[in-house]
């Protein structure tokens, strides 16, 4: 999780610790969103690169207050959409 929260915060342009426990807390806030809409499988790990992508669009949604708060969440739905319907990413059965 460490890598993956230098990379969150990378993305968000930020250089000390002082806001590390939010951030963890929003990226797992992010995969449980994420298991809510389906991803959820054993393909759902945060060092898989679209995963990772979704979480850091997550961050970038919930940290602060964004000016282009409607783009990014309609990215993040966008994304969350796609691994909730991919295959390797779901928990939905084949049986039904």
């Amino acid at each position: 999780m460490d890598e993956a929260l230098n990379k969150v915060k990378l993305a968000l342009r930020i250089t000390t610790a002082l806001f590390d426990t939010q951030l963890t807390d929003l990226m797992s806030a992010a995969l449980l969103d994420l298991g809510i809409a389906g991803a959820d499988g054993s393909g759902v790990v945060i060092s898989d690169p679209l995963v990772l992508q979704a979480v850091i669009t997550y961050c970038r949604l919930n940290f602060g207050e964004p000016e282009d708060w409607e783009r990014i969440k309609k990215a993040y739905d966008e994304q969350k959409a796609q691994l909730a319907t991919a295959t390797g990413y779901t928990v939905w059965s084949a049986e039904g």
